[in-house]
């Protein structure tokens, strides 16, 4: 019985020692990117933020693409592009959807729109699906250039968007300006909270609320890369152009999982000017952004996150590669974005290290031995245990504040058990993006791995009670409004 309590003793310790080192280090790295940002926030106190009153009027006139990749997308991709129609406030762009032969469904439901409004424009592919994102935008490439030949002009911009998303009225004229000073612009994108499933949709509008409002603030205010998000961003087609010279033609790598990603990457790295624009609608705090709705079951996001971590931590490694040998911050913000597998290890240490440590309590309290964590490295593990019960502390206030900013109070609260529910959902994609990357480099062909989308009822819905002009809510944006509907 000594022996076994021995061995418990000696787990205990080493996975605390383990554990408790990780955090420290991680918790450190993201305070570093919180106390940057409060620096940003007050150097740039007395300045006033883009709104759509202040944006300069476009330079150039040039129609607008926006393009949106669509498989297995029948659910959504009517309502979505109606949507669009109905809601975008530009004279000047065309709507390119990308089908797959193999998926008559889909075809099916956009041909309803795109038989009613010539601003849809249907390009079928010539391969069955599913192959790629980046494959299906590459065919919506081709045929614009087709289009763009035929009929004699250039196009200004290519929008990206997903088949889920709510647009926002005024997206286009916010890129139609900024286009013209920047080869890439960035919206922020800002989740749904799925009611009916709070816990595993409601992690994904903490998430972005903490990401879109202060990570990529602080990224681009560094002079690092920013990665796209894959949606509400807006790309100059010469920018493009560049890159498709180097890749016989096609812009978007077909064999990356996490195309936006590495594009945004790429662009920086070929010269590209981006700016992420957290453009004000109004003095109330409401932004342009993107709505849509993301995972709200457990295995659907733990897909999604398993997709993520493969493209971005494991192959986008591989694909990336590092910046500049000068550029520090890039370095910085890339070893970030790598960093989430050896997260989610520290973590599942740590959630080991608990019932250990309290097994190794019990059977020292039945056996009346002594605990023998009374060497000199117990007040180094002590204070380890109270400067990460800080940080933890700092980051869940920190989570609080941000989707607070964006959703409210009562969303503010819920942040709390998502945060838990957030690292539950990387604990076990971790393991499946380790065993999807191994497959990739054996040879497997990535294909699209897309999740199953909801479109929002775009029925106008009155505001709570408790909810403020700081809360970024339009009442007269339907959008916002189902993000407080219940």
């Amino acid at each position: 019985m000594i022996d076994s309590l021995w061995i418990v003793d000696v787990v205990a310790r080493e996975t605390l020692l383990f554990a408790g080192v990780g955090l420290f280090l991680g918790g450190i790295d993201d305070l570093l990117v919180d106390l940057i940002f409060i620096a940003h926030r007050i150097r740039r106190g007395g300045q006033s933020p883009l709104s759509l009153a202040t944006l300069p009027p476009p330079r150039r006139s040039g129609p607008i693409a926006v393009f949106v990749a669509a498989w297995d997308e029948v659910a959504v991709i009517s309502p979505m592009l109606s949507a669009a129609l109905d809601r975008y406030e530009h004279d000047n762009y065309r709507i390119y959807v990308g089908l797959y032969p193999n998926d008559p469904g889909t075809i099916d439901a956009a041909k309803r729109v795109a038989d009613h409004d010539p601003r849809v424009r249907l390009v079928i592919g010539s391969r069955n699906g599913p192959t790629t994102k980046a494959d299906c935008l590459n065919t919506l490439w081709h045929a614009l250039r087709l289009d763009d030949a035929r009929e004699g002009r250039n196009s200004k911009a290519i929008v990206l968007h997903d088949a889920e998303d709510v647009v926002h009225a005024h997206e286009l004229h916010v890129f139609d300006s900024l286009i013209d000073r920047y080869e890439v612009v960035q919206l922020p994108v800002l989740p749904l909270v799925n009611r009916g499933a709070r816990l595993v949709s409601g992690h994904y509008a903490d998430e972005f609320a903490e990401s879109h409002a202060k990570q990529i603030v602080v990224r681009t205010a560094l002079g690092a890369a920013m990665p796209l998000a894959g949606t509400g961003c807006a790309i100059s087609p010469a920018m493009l152009a560049k890159i498709a010279q180097a890749r016989n033609g096609d812009p978007f790598d077909a064999s990356s999982l996490t195309e936006d990603y590495e594009l945004g990457i790429r662009l920086a790295e070929i010269g590209a000017r981006g700016i992420f624009a957290r453009v004000a609608v109004d003095g109330a705090g409401t932004v342009v952004t993107v709505r849509a709705y993301f995972p709200g079951t457990m295995a659907e996001s733990i897909r999604q996150k398993t997709r993520w971590m493969t493209g971005i931590a494991l192959a986008g490694w591989d694909r990336t590669g590092w910046a500049r040998p000068y550029a520090l911050t890039d370095h910085w913000m890339r070893m970030r974005d790598r960093r989430a597998p050896l997260a989610v290890l520290i973590l599942a240490v740590a959630y080991l290290a608990i019932p250990v440590w309290g097994v190794s309590l019990i059977l020292h309290g039945v056996l009346g031995e002594a605990m023998p964590y009374t060497d000199c490295a117990n007040p180094l593990a002590a204070g380890m245990l109270i400067i990460n019960t800080a940080l933890l502390g700092w980051r869940l206030a920190i989570r609080m504040l941000f989707t607070g900013r964006s959703y409210g109070l009562r969303e503010a609260i819920w942040s709390l058990p998502r945060f838990f529910v957030g690292n539950l959902v990387s604990l076990v994609a971790a393991p499946r993006a380790v065993l999807r990357y191994i497959g990739m480099l054996r040879g497997a062909t990535p294909v699209w791995d897309k999740t199953r989308h909801e479109f929002p009822d775009l029925l106008p819905v009155a505001a709570p009670p408790s909810c403020t002009a700081s809360d970024s809510v339009d009442p007269h944006d339907p959008d916002i409004v189902t993000a407080w509907a219940g």
